[in-house]
């Protein structure tokens, strides 16, 4: 089969889901399958020298010949949301010019990121008269009132909606990461039969532990190999609650044997890194975003993985992280909703523990508890590694897709 994939990001650019992305293609490609992306040169998660590589380098050939990719020339990605709108609205309009000169085209795949990919994915349907599959990493509107860039009801959620609405209704498939994403979008009336649930997954063999004394990461950055770590890895962003973290970090000064890392970066990485300095948050260590390869060794940093989210969150939002955390052997401690999937999920397994979002007091106990019991610890880890390896594998995620393939047309 011949798929069209619409790309808002591509390698090589780092984002949340690279490692996905990257799978997926080797699973498709592995069973024979021809892909023809198209995508904006990179911006995201690489150097100005990789840019300037890319912005002459238009068309590439990769995985032996079975994906073709189209660049076309787009802004950077920067922070203003009108600049951000318009880069929007010129990748969408560059893809679609691109996109309907495809020959041979079976099928459109798109990621809902940036969130208008199923508009015009869904426009491209109409052109090309072929299906199309929507893989929702990111429910919008509701993630942007969860970052607080909108709220409910006003002109731009309205605005959203409308266009989340088209993506819905353009989709013959539309892929969702969790039941709270499947419950999200049947209560907006999307019919049950165009939903296929396909759980984000890991490289398992690319994450793993590395035990403290041979993890380079400790020596890089002078991490005291004795102390009991929080551990969080990933988007520093309005929707992670960056202050309750670091709140619950002030309220813990007096306990010299416990620390918080957090690694990566995102519009909130300023004003965290602000306070700490200010406040001379001395247990908490920020550190930069660090590169793929020592993907292994940022997720063995703490004795527990750390995920913490606003409220609200739950419904429209499934920390990858997560499986990166019990990949490596670490317990999860999660400041989620209490009703989400992924809640139910770490107290049915053994493999976390959940507290409710917003509570400094809640939190701040359950650190606690893990740092005064550690003997618990290892066996949790252990049950999160084997989740991950009996549900959750590159393998069986891509036998997975390649089954809805088969569905809608494929071989």
């Amino acid at each position: 089969m011949r798929i069209l994939y619409l790309a808002g990001y591509f390698y090589p650019e780092n984002t949340a889901l690279t490692h996905l992305e990257k799978d997926l293609l080797e699973a498709l490609t592995g069973a024979g399958h021809e892909i023809e992306v198209v995508c904006p040169i990179p911006t995201r998660g690489i150097s100005e020298e990789t840019r300037q590589v890319f912005r002459s380098r238009r068309e590439e050939t990769l995985y032996n010949g079975r994906v073709h990719v189209r660049r076309f020339w787009a802004p950077r990605e920067g922070r203003n949301p009108v600049i951000r709108a318009f880069r929007y609205f010129w990748c969408n309009l560059r893809e679609y010019q691109l996109g309907r000169r495809v020959r041979g085209a079976e099928l459109i795949l798109a990621i809902s990121t940036p969130p208008t990919q199923g508009l015009l994915a869904g426009l491209l349907k109409r052109k090309l008269k072929v299906p199309f599959i929507y893989n929702l990493q990111d429910i919008f509107p509701d993630s942007m009132v969860n970052t607080g860039l909108t709220k409910r009801n006003s002109l731009l959620w309205k605005i959203g909606r409308r266009v989340e609405d088209a993506g819905y209704r353009y989709a013959d498939k539309i892929v969702v990461i969790s039941q709270d994403f499947r419950d999200n979008i049947m209560g907006k009336g999307v019919p049950e039969g165009k939903i296929e649930q396909i759980d984000n997954w890991i490289n398992e063999e690319e994450v793993y532990f590395i035990p403290r004394e041979k993890n380079a990461l400790f020596d890089q950055y002078s991490l005291l190999r004795d102390k009991f770590y929080i551990a969080y890895s990933g988007n520093v962003g309005h929707s992670q609650n960056m202050d309750l973290l670091l709140d619950v970090a002030v309220s813990l000064r007096e306990r010299k044997d416990i620390g918080f890392v957090i690694v990566g970066e995102g519009a909130c990485r300023e004003h965290v890194e602000d306070r700490i300095q200010r406040e001379d948050i001395s247990n908490v260590t920020l550190l930069p975003f660090q590169p793929y390869e020592d993907i292994a060794q940022v997720f063995s940093l703490g004795d527990a993985g750390l995920l913490i989210s606003k409220s609200g969150t739950g419904s429209n939002s499934v920390p990858g992280k997560t499986w990166s955390y019990l990949s490596a052997g670490r317990p999860v401690l999660a400041s989620f909703d209490l009703d989400s999937q992924l809640c139910r999920l770490l107290s049915r397994e053994g493999i976390g523990v959940c507290v409710g979002p917003d509570n400094p007091e809640a939190l701040r106990e359950a650190v606690l508890k893990l740092a005064d019991n550690p003997a618990v610890l290892p066996d949790m880890g252990r049950r999160g590694r084997a989740y991950i390896e009996n549900n959750l594998t590159a393998r069986i995620a891509g036998g997975k897709w390649l089954d809805l393939l088969g569905k809608i047309g494929g071989s």
